[in-house]
């Protein structure tokens, strides 16, 4: 079984679930999970996991993105993009300076309500089951960060950004409340993902290009190592005699080490091969207690 992530560029089309699928026959493998759902009509980075790896998705998912999106002014949806119905149309008689006001008051915290078609779940039930029943629920606000925006061209009614925000942001929402600041409605026009953590569109490979790969068994370039999303953290390695108690996730003491660590420090732990096995943190009591192991 391979261990790692790799960097997918998520084609329109696809689902992250189709990507999933796609990856499991590459791979000949079913453990493989991915780090956060992009809409079909959307693309770019998709980092999928693999093998223990997977115990990553969830960290991977919590991480700061970047994206590219257009934003089509006077115009709203039923989806807040343009593959849903149209709900209403207004003239754009805005400014350009207007608008660049109005998308960079959206800078720093913020509430955001969920939109229809989400993947939320609402008393057991997805949102987008419910909105295709024709039925619309309360959502509560989430509260989202905006990081950073970057106004790349006012073509106006388009207006194109680069977004870098936190979890649980829907870009789709943010055109949406755009438009509603500038009181014409606004809808994502298209959206791309070109950032997760250390995964960048550029070196995101579409799957033919990696089923071909995997074909001629040159897969080692494109696999990141689960221990490679941890580098912040120093590296340490136990003794011998330590490597059976780090293999089943016990805590271990200042002399399992052939160096210790400070105490509070997070470190990455490794058997005297170089094998990766988890993330420890040191107590006061020079006890190390496992944060997170990936075996």
């Amino acid at each position: 079984m391979i261990n790692g992530i790799i960097n997918v560029y998520k084609e329109k089309g696809y689902t992250s679930f189709d990507v999933v699928a796609r990856m499991r026959g590459i791979m000949k493998q079913k453990k493989i999970g991915h780090t956060g759902t992009l809409d079909p009509d959307a693309e770019g980075v998709l980092p999928v996991c693999l093998g223990n790896a997977t115990k990553v998705c969830g960290f991977l998912t919590d991480k700061r993105k970047e994206y590219v999106a257009e934003c089509l002014l006077g115009v709203t949806t039923d989806t807040q993009d343009m593959t849903g119905t149209v709900l209403t149309r207004k003239n754009v008689e805005v400014t350009e300076s207007a608008v660049r006001c109005a998308v960079m008051g959206f800078v720093g915290p913020c509430e955001q309500i969920p939109p229809m078609y989400s993947a939320i779940k609402v008393g057991g039930k997805r949102l987008y089951e419910i909105a295709r029943r024709g039925e619309e629920v309360e959502r509560k606000p989430r509260l989202i960060t905006i990081y950073e925006i970057e106004i790349l061209k006012v073509d106006l009614p388009i207006v194109r950004f680069r977004v870098v925000c936190s979890k649980g942001t829907y870009i789709r929402t943010l055109c949406h409340d755009i438009g509603e600041a500038l009181v014409c409605g606004g809808a994502m026009l298209s959206l791309v993902r070109t950032k997760v953590d250390q995964f960048t569109l550029d070196k995101a490979l579409k799957l033919d290009e990696i089923e071909k790969l995997v074909q001629e068994e040159k897969t080692d370039g494109i696999i990141t190592p689960v221990d490679a999303l941890f580098l912040k953290y120093p590296g340490h390695t136990v003794k011998k005699e330590a490597v059976v108690p780090l293999s089943n996730g016990n805590t271990l003491t200042v002399s399992s080490f052939e160096a210790p660590s400070p105490t509070g420090e997070k470190i990455r732990v490794y058997d005297g091969d170089g094998r990766f096995y988890g993330l420890y943190i040191r107590t006061e009591q020079g006890i190390y207690k496992p944060l997170r192991m990936f075996l």
